[in-house]
């Protein structure tokens, strides 16, 4: 899907004041990693490296593990597509299932598809060889699965594929599956997304984490200089300096629940459970679409319409804890648009 993500800034510019259609923290203080690129771009003048190999290393060296165990992508989104095109060529396209459960990440699916492979919604109850993609903690729902559990299932199911989207670990306390432990099994790939971490999503990092055969498969399938020469210079920027733009969870997250609790107050309006900093919502007989266009041109706040995720229909929408005074923004325009629909 290549329209229909959050995040569409570029349908309402000079409009947004302040979004919450994108997963991340917008307030992300990024003033040392620009003062460094501002002083590194020379490096634009040249190709970068054909495969990002020193922030492989380095993305290695903070994890534990190998460098050959290590393949950073143009964001977590070219991983996706590259596990998709590595698993059509070992498997075939009726050599395994992919369960996909929904409401997810469509890219799984849209990626499975590209590479002509079997996708069923579920959770997985059919005969043969499965490849499992979870995104945990899941977008959109922000539900989280213990990682303890799915290693359990991953290493009671040795002839199957796991594939675990960890892209929001950072906003969420539930523990995650560390690098080690998908890179000692070869069944699991791990993914993480550097955007997200570092809260720099016009850059394209991310990386996926498997042991060293799987992992030299995806290599193979990765196109030369996917990864620009800015992107790996930020991303050893990061690292190196131990950069942290995320705000304290327990403060973070408190904010959320007080968003969440914000919208529940409002009549009509449902908003599922979360252990993260964004929530799922709907809007009971309403249209996210419509909500969304209100709140962009009369209030200048940007949400995620999610009823385009496979599973959700037309009432649905995402949004992701920012500023309290932006939450409070947000909460007080949605009881207006409710207000305003009730009297029509």
């Amino acid at each position: 899907m290549i329209y229909g993500h959050g995040d569409d800034l570029y349908r309402y510019e000079g409009l947004v004041k302040a979004n919450f259609s994108s997963n991340i923290y917008q307030h992300a203080d990024l003033e040392a990693l620009k003062r460094h690129l501002a002083g590194r771009l020379d490096i634009i003048g040249n190709y970068p490296e054909p495969a990002p190999l020193s922030l492989e290393k380095a993305i290695a060296d903070e994890q534990g593990v190998s460098e050959d165990e290590v393949t950073v992508t143009n964001g977590a989104t070219e991983a996706i597509y590259i596990i998709a095109a590595a698993i059509a060529r070992r498997y075939g396209a009726d050599g395994a299932t992919n369960i996909i459960r929904r409401p997810t990440f469509s890219e799984y699916a849209d990626a499975c598809r590209a590479n002509g492979l079997r996708v069923v919604y579920g959770d997985g109850l059919c005969a043969g060889r499965k490849v499992h993609w979870t995104c945990n903690p899941n977008n959109p729902t922000g539900s989280v699965v213990p990682a303890s559990g799915l290693l359990r299932t991953a290493d009671g199911n040795t002839d199957d594929l796991f594939v675990v989207d960890q892209s929001y670990e950072h906003y969420t306390t539930e523990p995650a599956i560390a690098d080690r432990e998908a890179a000692s099994r070869g069944n699991v790939i791990l993914l993480h997304s550097m955007t997200k971490r570092f809260c720099v999503p016009g850059l394209r990092l991310g990386y996926a984490v498997a042991n060293r055969e799987t992992s030299q498969r995806l290599k193979s399938l990765r196109h030369p200089w996917s990864v620009n020469a800015l992107a790996i210079e930020a991303g050893l920027f990061m690292i190196g300096n131990k950069i942290s733009v995320i705000p304290a969870l327990d403060g973070y997250l408190a904010e959320a629940r007080r968003l969440r609790a914000g919208l529940e107050s409002i009549n009509g309006v449902n908003v599922l459970d979360t252990a993260t900093n964004f929530m799922l919502a709907s809007i009971s007989g309403g249209d996210a679409a419509q909500l969304k266009e209100f709140l962009a041109v009369r209030h200048g706040l940007l949400i995620r319409d999610a009823s385009n995720f496979n599973g959700l229909d037309k009432s649905y929408f995402r949004v992701a804890a920012q500023s309290p005074e932006e939450n409070d923004m947000l909460v007080a325009a949605i009881k207006e648009f409710v207000s305003t629909s009730n009297d029509i």
